[in-house]
């Protein structure tokens, strides 16, 4: 209930984010469209792919939060990566083609005309970018949203274009140095990749199933390492986050002469304590093994280990 709940409010933010790349498009135009500067236009360019990357995350957020199905009985969380590898990767082409329409303005310097309104109209833009970008930051760190963490990050991309651009305007009007426009724009294309290849970088890992934060698993590790009082150890601890869930299997040895109830009734004590140690949504998943069982040893991996001297022979005949 309480994911689900979630789900219109990360949708608004989206929203936002559209609302907010159309906004900037407009205002970014302009700005080029009255000065003529090669940086004002590539920053209007990165607004574009903005719009492109708000609106497939929105899509992405939306399949990511559908229930499970017959075909996807895990759920659909990892589409959320998915987005963030996109958006990395028109982050990247928006640094790549800022870069190359800056290039020949080093060789071949343009005059800027009415710098004023286009540096006021940029400033308006960036403080949208900002606001917004923030918001979203927040949010999607506060909600364990991978979506709109990065969405927010990639307006902040755009907000330190915008700065670097404004300041080589700025440059360009004390000193008349016409080529500080596309120098300045350059500089800030190579920073946007270096945010692109990040956003990239953690989209694959999280795809690859990458574990659980080191500070969740510490606190997951100090509480099973307490249930040695009550005679419970465990082992085969293996974690994995697919976007704002994470999945979290044990095994809990207990004493060999409990009985199956009294080590149900721990598994389910021990699962229910590790869901409340988060807000976002958690599976954990038990094994219940015989602590005095030297063959409980065997089976510590992902990978069962084959036992032959089993004295329950369940197998189907071939």
């Amino acid at each position: 209930m309480r994911f689900t709940m979630k789900q219109p409010s990360l949708q608004q933010f989206m929203y936002l984010s559209i609302a907010a790349a159309v906004v900037t498009i407009l205002l970014k135009f302009y700005a080029y469209y009255v000065t003529g500067s090669m940086g004002l236009l590539s920053d209007a360019l990165e607004s574009f792919v903005n719009l492109f990357a708000a609106v497939f995350a929105l899509v992405m957020l939306n399949l990511s939060q559908k229930p499970a199905d017959e075909g996807h009985e895990f759920g659909h969380s990892k589409a959320e990566y998915f987005s963030s590898a996109i958006e990395g990767a028109l982050i990247l082409m928006a640094a790549f083609s800022i870069i190359w329409s800056a290039v020949p303005r080093i060789i071949h310097p343009v005059p800027l005309e009415n710098i004023s309104t286009g540096l006021l109209f940029s400033f308006l833009a960036s403080f949208v970018n900002l606001a917004v970008g923030l918001t979203l930051i927040r949010n999607g760190k506060k909600r364990k949203s991978l979506v709109l963490e990065a969405d927010g990050k990639h307006l902040m991309t755009d907000v330190w274009t915008s700065v670097g651009v404004i300041a080589g305007i700025v440059i360009v009007m004390i000193t008349g140095w016409l080529i500080v426009d596309p120098i300045i724009a350059i500089a800030v294309g190579l920073n946007i990749i270096y945010t692109g290849y990040k956003l990239i970088s953690r989209s694959a890992s999280g795809l690859m199933d990458a574990s659980i934060p080191e500070e969740d698993l510490q606190r997951i590790t100090a509480y099973l390492d307490s249930l040695s009082a009550n005679q419970v150890e465990y082992h085969s601890l293996l974690t994995r986050v697919a976007g704002q869930r994470k999945f979290i299997s044990m095994h809990l040895l207990v004493p060999g002469e409990w009985t199956v109830k009294q080590g149900h009734d721990c598994a389910d004590d021990v699962e229910e304590t590790i869901i409340h140690m988060f807000d976002e949504p958690v599976t954990v998943s038990t094994h219940i093994e015989p602590v005095d069982d030297p063959v409980s040893m065997y089976d510590i991996g992902i990978d069962r280990q084959k036992m032959d001297n089993s004295p329950c022979d369940t197998h189907f005949p071939v």
